[in-house]
């Protein structure tokens, strides 16, 4: 069953009060380097003025960034807005400025703020979409939360070229994600984390997705969702009855957490230094501002224990060092990551 219809877009054009994001993650092989490229549109508020330049016209944003973890001086974001957008359900075609994202491909290119930046990049669809939320969630055709996400491309090889600043890549079976956004807005904090690559393991796949909702007068505690899979194993401590038992915590650069079934626990410890991270500023439909502090060179340490009778037994350690992507968010401006995706005209 092909996931190409998980990738199609899921607002009208002309909806306003909605943004998508199309994002895709993955490591160099070779050099260690991480990249992070976004496709958004996003159609503002009436009434909230919108942005300058563009008013409260529904627009297109190209966003990419490199992360270094041998030389964080040549680590930058850049990000710029575009009024042309084109969309196709079938077969999936998004097109920003002539910068195109298919189901199984991506070529374009963005420079500004002394960056050049092309990629064509190929891979095969994954087989299934992976859903970071409870089933029930993704009920109806805009799903039943303010902010729906999942991945139609979890875990694909890269094949193709990046050119960085003169700096020529050949992706050769590099690992990358590939996920889809829709929504209102933000939630009041956050934490993402994904992996798909961990020392000695060839089918490892780590996401997790974690929130504090505002729902009127109520804030919820911290929601966590958690999938992972190694060795054959597939382990999806994402549903209602799991999130009832699921902890976490995060904040710049480090997150931790537990999550667990009747059978099965996962416990993770992600971290980054403050020099892997990347200020990125994000803007509802409604004209607030949150921030997030992400990295594509971060490293992670988790370990599954099975229940063995009345106890937890240690099963098996996952370890990544430098490949684990995550970000953490909020309303507020950490100003200890000194480093900022940077918006170009």
């Amino acid at each position: 069953m092909s996931t190409e219809d998980d990738n199609r877009r899921r607002f009208a054009p002309d909806k306003h009060g909605v943004y998508e994001v199309w994002y895709m993650t993955w490591n160099d092989p070779r050099t260690g380097q991480g990249f992070w490229l976004r496709f958004i549109t996003e159609a503002p508020v009436v009434g909230s003025g919108g942005v300058p330049g563009f008013g409260e016209a529904p627009r297109g944003e190209l966003w990419f960034a490199r992360f270094d973890p041998k030389d964080p001086k040549r680590t930058f974001g850049i990000h710029k807005r575009f009024p042309d957008v084109v969309s196709k359900d079938s077969p999936f075609r998004l097109t920003i400025a002539g910068c195109e994202l298919g189901h199984d491909h991506s070529f374009g290119e963005l420079a500004g703020g002394g960056h050049d930046v092309r990629w064509d990049l190929k891979w095969e669809p994954f087989p299934r979409t992976l859903r970071f939320f409870p089933d029930v969630m993704y009920a109806g055709e805009y799903g039943r939360s303010p902010t729906m996400v999942h991945s139609p491309n979890p875990r694909v090889v890269l094949s193709g070229t990046l050119l960085v600043d003169g700096e020529e890549l050949v992706m050769e079976r590099a690992i990358a994600g590939q996920s889809h956004i829709w929504a209102e807005k933000h939630s009041i904090s956050w934490a993402w984390a994904h992996c798909t690559d961990f020392e000695g393991v060839h089918d490892g796949q780590f996401e997790l997705i974690a929130s504090k909702v505002k729902r009127g007068p109520i804030t919820t505690p911290n929601l966590v969702m958690v999938s992972l899979d190694f060795d054959g194993e597939q382990h999806r401590l994402n549903q209602f009855r799991h999130v009832a038992l699921n902890r976490g915590t995060w904040s710049t650069g480090r997150i931790e957490l537990t999550a667990k079934s009747a059978t099965v626990k996962i416990e993770a410890e992600l971290t980054c230094a403050l020099e892997d991270l990347m200020l990125a500023p994000y803007l509802d439909p409604d004209g607030t501002e949150v921030f997030c502090a992400n990295t594509e060179i971060g490293s992670a340490r988790i370990t599954v224990y099975k229940r063995s009778g009345l106890r937890w037994k240690e099963h098996r350690r996952l370890e990544a060092r430098k490949r684990m992507h995550f970000e953490t968010g909020g309303p507020v401006r950490d100003p200890s990551v000194t480093r900022p995706h940077v918006l170009v005209t």
